[in-house]
């Protein structure tokens, strides 16, 4: 429930703020869909604190690039 609250606030802000603001991240994919995806993948709070990493990091002392949300892999490690 707060999952889906949070991507549509997200994505609130990709429809009505950001086409208003020059492009500024560093990475791919963005951040506020990064956010969108983490929240899909992890859960709201796990989805939440890694968004937040991840904007924490994007900044002008930062490389970018490609920088995806973690999987869920359920492989071992041997």
């Amino acid at each position: 429930m707060l999952g889906r609250w949070a991507i549509k606030l997200i994505k609130l802000y990709q429809r009505r703020v950001s086409p208003f603001k020059p492009p500024s991240c560093k990475y791919y994919p963005t951040c506020s869909q990064y956010a969108i995806e983490a929240i899909q993948i992890w859960g709201f709070f796990r989805g939440i604190f890694l968004a937040i990493w991840r904007i924490l990091r994007c900044n002008p002392f930062s490389r970018g690039g490609y920088d995806p949300v973690p999987t869920r892999d359920k492989e071992s490690k041997d």
